[in-house]
């Protein structure tokens, strides 16, 4: 067991673990850690770092910086403890022995495995946040990963994070995870840098549409674009998609979709951008479709994509889909509309619903929107509430 943490308002050292700081899809990342209270003393340890101008970090360890000597030597550790059925980070224990951290924060599932020797050894509360593919594909497509699981739900002193309920309970049920160790705890939208902009559709102009997601099959895309044309024969339409190949597989299958459908004239492919591009595009459209499904390999949101917490709290229409903790952000018919996974026909229909309620049910929409997000997603209440799970309290 680590040693007694420091009462709140107090100097809490806290050691943020990802192998890669940070790619542009795991912006959120970025959001937990710079809105915690002043009195946490935040670094982050990593093997390689990228995007810093847009995601930068006061006490960054990156192991690549340290010189190519030293990262080829790591690397050489690394696969020598992987030939050995252990896949350890051992420059993650280095830093904790220089840190002295009391808590030591692994971002996925799998990196909390890699970390939890290192963790113990320590001494320190560790604490693991579950975010989607470490709890639904890994398992599925390399079955030992229910063992190392296992392996790191028995550390004392651990406990688990997950965006939402439905995923918490997922954690228990299909992994194993002692559902006392498990906390739901909500990614946060920094609502100061996030002003509410409210912009609804004048009936007769073409009905802007915004899809931003990496090309996987867990995001939907092809769905969403069938039911799009089916909604074209009623309504001008101008799409934009933000996102690129997460998958070359599924980016054909959406480029075959697009020409199928002969969508290619009102449709922009703008690839992947910035997530403050992303937010600037919310401004500008007037529905958000965010049609989530678990892929045919298990893989699944876990939680609910984090752009659709930034629509909710911009003021976009949104139309998207009951899949995992997707209903806890969106509550249908009350702040957006949902379908079912790969239901076009329902796609359609939501979509429809959306376009006959009109500007002052629209309103109303959002309005509820921004206001569950003040409830329930505020970063900076948020960071307090993760703050206090460093300390070792539990929400109530």
């Amino acid at each position: 067991m680590g040693a007694p943490l420091p009462a709140a308002g107090t100097a809490l050292r806290v050691v943020q673990f990802a192998p890669v700081w940070l790619p542009l899809t795991q912006n959120w990342m970025w959001h937990q850690q710079r809105q915690l209270p002043p009195e946490v003393d935040s670094h982050v340890v990593c093997r390689r770092a990228q995007n810093l101008d847009q995601f930068p970090v006061p006490h960054l360890h990156c192991l690549k910086r340290e010189g190519r000597v030293r990262y080829l030597a790591h690397q050489l550790r690394y696969q020598l403890g992987v030939l050995i059925g252990r896949r350890g980070f051992p420059y993650l224990g280095q830093q904790l022995r220089a840190l002295r951290p009391q808590v030591v924060h692994s971002h996925f599932g799998n990196n909390g495995w890699k970390a939890h020797q290192a963790v113990r050894a320590a001494g320190c509360r560790h604490v693991v946040t579950f975010y989607g593919h470490d709890m639904s594909r890994l398992p599925v497509s390399e079955p030992v990963w229910r063992q190392r699981y296992a392996e790191l739900f028995a550390q004392p002193d651990t406990v688990f994070l997950c965006e939402g309920s439905a995923m918490g309970r997922s954690l228990a049920a299909t992994l194993g995870c002692p559902p006392e160790k498990i906390i739901t705890h909500h990614l946060g939208v920094d609502l100061e840098r996030i002003a509410y902009a409210p912009h609804v559709w004048t009936a007769g102009q073409p009905l802007k549409v915004l899809i931003a997601a990496a090309f996987r099959e867990k995001k939907g895309i092809p769905y969403a674009l069938d039911a799009l044309a089916r909604i074209r024969a009623d309504v001008p339409l101008e799409i934009t998609i933000i996102g690129d190949a997460g998958d070359d597989q599924e980016k054909a299958r959406i480029l075959e979709r697009l020409q199928r459908h002969g969508l290619q004239d009102c449709t922009t492919l703008a690839g992947f951008q910035p997530h403050a591009v992303m937010v600037e595009a919310m401004r500008s459209h007037h529905l958000f479709l965010s049609t989530s499904v678990t892929a045919a390999d298990g893989d699944s949101e876990g939680g609910a994509p984090v752009a659709l917490i930034d629509a909710s709290a911009l003021g976009i229409g949104i139309v998207s889909s009951r899949h995992c903790d997707i209903p806890e952000i969106v509550r249908d018919g009350q702040t957006g509309w949902l379908a079912d996974e790969r239901d076009v026909d329902g796609i359609v229909a939501a979509v429809r619903r959306w376009l006959d309620a009109g500007p002052e049910a629209w309103r109303a929409m959002l309005d509820a929107a921004r206001a569950h997000m003040t409830r329930e997603y505020d970063a900076r209440v948020q960071g307090r509430r993760l703050a206090a799970i460093y300390r070792g309290e539990r929400p109530a």
